[in-house]
């Protein structure tokens, strides 16, 4: 019972990182219907640029105190706004000239800027796998048959507070409207005077922010980075979005918690190398028995 526990808090863990990239997944597709396949490497570039403020910094090991909350947040910030403003270049260069051109077109466009990415960061740090610092103190919480340390729950308290301030912005602002608008309609959207290309921007923009987010947490929940850890991570929150319904943020945050427990018991049962296996399997399941997802809704086609 124990065993089952710990990879229940694994999985949730797990799929809280799942989740801050899903929600990404989830945003664009709802405002301009194309899967950025690109957004996962989006996502790995997170964990480096964080890695190379610690390295700019000096940080090596466990920080405390005014160092722990100025160093960290300081990587955070950085990974966070450096992806951010990359996603928002990737919609400008990339998808906005394809934004009326047959749905193929921004799709192969997305997954050629997945592979300059992924060749951009091994040319900058090279091809191995690299150690990130486990800066964050990690002491572990017994309540009964549940271990949780403190890398689990800033994982799973920082997707859950994303989610929610996320549906507030998107609920109560004026570009959170406008958001809602394009993803309705566009072209009334554009007659209302609303701004379009801005909007859509910001969408890519936020979705960045998340994906720079994921790749801090992710750094130092596992402790070290790959260049090619976000095509692996890409596909499954992908996968997260699709199961709990693509375009409905709630939807991305429950699919990204479900995979993660997945992936968890699939490892525990039957050996990480089926892990995958069962993770797309339940992919193709959800796109065969319920393609608009668990939480999604069955709509008409935009014309």
């Amino acid at each position: 019972m124990h065993e089952f526990v710990a990879q229940l808090v694994n999985g949730i863990s797990l799929g809280g990182i799942y989740a801050l990239v899903a929600i990404g997944y989830t945003m664009v597709y709802g405002i301009v219907e194309l899967i950025n396949f690109a957004h996962g490497d989006v996502y790995t570039l997170g964990s480096f640029f964080a890695l190379a403020v610690f390295g700019a910094l000096g940080v090596s090991g466990e920080l405390h105190g005014a160092a722990l909350a100025f160093d960290a947040g300081l990587a955070l910030l950085v990974a966070a706004v450096c992806c951010g403003l990359i996603g928002m270049l990737l919609e400008r260069v990339a998808y906005r000239r394809l934004r009326n051109a047959p749905r193929l077109a921004p799709l192969i466009t997305a997954i050629g800027f997945s592979f300059i990415l992924e060749n951009a960061m091994q040319a900058w740090k090279g091809s191995a796998p690299l150690p990130f610092p486990a800066v964050f103190p990690n002491p572990t919480l017994h309540a009964g048959l549940v271990d949780v340390n403190a890398q689990q729950a800033f994982v799973v308290a920082l997707a859950i507070v994303a989610m929610f301030a996320l549906q507030l912005f998107v609920a109560r602002t004026r570009t959170g409207r406008a958001m809602r608008a394009v993803a309705q309609d566009r072209q009334a959207a554009s007659l209302m005077g609303i701004n379009v290309d801005r909007t859509i921007a910001v969408t890519f923009l936020i979705a960045g922010l998340l994906a720079g987010t994921a790749g801090f947490v992710s750094g130092v929940y596992y402790q070290s980075t790959w260049f090619l850890n976000g095509f692996s991570a890409g596909l499954k929150a992908f996968t997260a979005a699709v199961l709990g319904g693509i375009g409905n943020l709630a939807g991305a945050m429950l699919g990204g918690f479900l995979i993660g427990i997945i992936e968890s018991f699939a490892t525990w049962k039957i050996g990480g190398q089926w892990s995958n296996v069962t993770v797309f399997a339940i992919l193709i399941l959800a796109l065969i028995f319920r393609p608009s997802g668990l939480l999604g809704e069955a709509v008409p086609e935009k014309v």
